[in-house]
């Protein structure tokens, strides 16, 4: 195990202890070395696991007890195949990114003189090379909220150290230190400045430096901080940045946050970004972004479908009952559990604890689907609308909450997406009334038939004597909703 020691501002970090991988191009550069050794999926799930202390024991204590040892359930965490699949992306990132920074080679240092020097003087060149050609990438996790993007990420995260401190590398000094990953947040004020200042704040927390009061002034432009956030990172010799939240850049100063990412990958700096459907659109407007911001992995993490993903997670977290008498799992359960929470893991917890804390608050002591169904109604009622949208899967119903959008199988470069885009109202208009007026024509043209009350097609004949297009008549009769505020804010514009 590695030796931690503490930093002079009390931060922790550890000692570099240098791993052999059998890839002889990760055993010459001391950044990749000291990074943990590739693991295998066995050995990724254990290290992921969270189970919270339980015993059977517990389930005879007295009730106000028990009602905070269900609170445990908020701990657990059961890895899923996806989950996987972060973890590669983001050791893929730092491995290959450091592929070319090694502080031993002669070209690299030479790029970073270089850059300092023109920094210096102020003629610094972002596309300059100077010889060198980065490795960086960068790699995207879109998903539901709720699925667990950030938790997933920090999970992963803590299995990496954080700080590194080099003395020694084959018998020569090498006193450095090693950042292997930085998380910010994207500023909800689409500010690039912002987005720059946490940057320097957020390795000024880590190290005790003083960059900010260095870097920054009050007149002090992203594109004057751009190169010195490449040149700090270089010195630092930061694996990854990770960027959460990106949903929060809307399409106000959309195009220069992704350039600036464009930019930030280009001087070397691994990304990853990470935020819910609603910043989807954000990556496909342009080839040159798409192709850089998917450059290593793309992991869409939508909802759960009801298959053995989701029993795997409802048969994992079902031996953790406080309640006197223990529930068996059966399909009922199961299926009623996917019908409140749809399949998004935050929900299933919740759903879960809130059943148990009921019926041992009621002393009813054991749960059937009544109490589930009940305790789903009286706890997401805030969120039922948004459910009942995905139950649907009405694409005009779930368009209205942007973290919600299932994401198909997609083809980023080229915007061949399989979901449907809808640009604005009119076009809903248009289709809409196209097809009912085929019906219409086609209506005419059979013989006349004793429709039924709720039959569209009697609908359709009341608004021709009415002198009704058929749009206002599907939308005064509730059949379809009110899509004028998506002119306004729809994330498809």
């Amino acid at each position: 195990m590695a030796q931690k020691i503490y930093l002079p501002n009390g931060m922790e970090a550890i000692q570099a202890e240098y791993n052999t991988f059998p890839l002889e191009e990760f055993n010459q550069n001391p950044f990749i070395q000291a990074l943990p050794l590739l693991a295998d999926k066995t050995t990724i799930i254990k290290k992921l696991a969270v189970e919270p202390s339980f015993s059977e024991s517990e389930r005879d204590m007295d009730s106000i007890y028990r009602l905070h040892m269900v609170e445990r359930l908020y701990q657990f965490y059961q890895p899923l195949p996806i989950h996987l699949d972060i973890w590669d992306m983001i050791h893929s990132l730092l491995i290959q990114g450091y592929l070319a920074r090694n502080p031993f080679d002669i070209d690299y240092r030479r790029y970073q003189n270089e850059s300092g020097k023109q920094i210096i003087n102020r003629s610094y060149e972002i596309n300059t090379r100077l010889n060198f050609r980065t490795t960086a990438g960068c790699g995207t996790l879109i998903g539901f909220s709720g699925m667990g993007k950030t938790t997933s990420t920090n999970r992963v995260l803590s299995n990496f150290p954080q700080i590194i401190v080099h003395n020694e590398y084959n018998a020569q000094n090498f006193n450095h230190i090693q950042v292997v990953w930085l998380k910010l947040d994207a500023p909800s004020t689409v500010s690039l400045k912002a987005l720059c200042l946490q940057f320097f704040m957020k390795v000024d927390e880590l190290l005790g430096t003083n960059n900010y009061k260095k870097y920054v002034s009050r007149n002090a432009s992203v594109d004057m901080m751009l190169p010195l956030i490449g040149q700090l990172a270089q010195n630092i010799g930061l694996g990854l940045l990770i960027i959460d939240e990106i949903q929060n850049i809307k399409k106000r100063g959309a195009d220069q946050i992704m350039n600036f990412f464009v930019s930030l990958i280009n001087s070397g700096v691994n990304l990853a970004i990470i935020g819910t459907p609603g910043a989807y659109a954000l990556f496909g407007n342009e080839l040159r972004i798409a192709r850089r911001v998917t450059g290593n992995a793309e992991i869409i993490f939508n909802n759960m479908d009801l298959n053995n993903e989701f029993k795997l997670l409802l048969e994992s977290i079902w031996k953790y009952q406080w309640t006197k008498t223990y529930t068996p799992l059966s399909d009922e359960i199961i299926s009623v559990f996917y019908h409140h929470t749809q399949g998004i893991s935050d929900l299933v917890v919740k759903l879960f604890i809130f059943t148990q804390k009921m019926v041992i608050k009621n002393k009813k002591e054991h749960f059937d689907v009544e109490d589930i169904r009940r305790c789903a109604e009286d706890n997401f009622k805030l969120m039922e609308p948004m459910l009942d949208a995905i139950r649907s899967d009405n694409p005009y119903k779930i368009a209205k909450y942007e973290d919600i959008r299932r994401i198909e199988k997609t083809s980023i470069e080229t915007g061949e997406h399989k979901t449907r885009k809808i640009s604005d109202e009119e076009n809903l208009k248009a289709e809409v009334n196209n097809k009912l007026v085929d019906i219409s024509t086609k209506e005419k043209k059979s013989k006349r038939l004793a429709y039924e009350e709720e039959d569209l097609r009697l609908l359709l004949k009341k608004g021709v004597e009415e002198e009704k297009s058929p749009y206002e008549l599907l939308l005064e009769n509730g059949w379809i909703d009110d899509m004028a505020h998506w002119n306004e804010d729809s994330a498809y514009d």
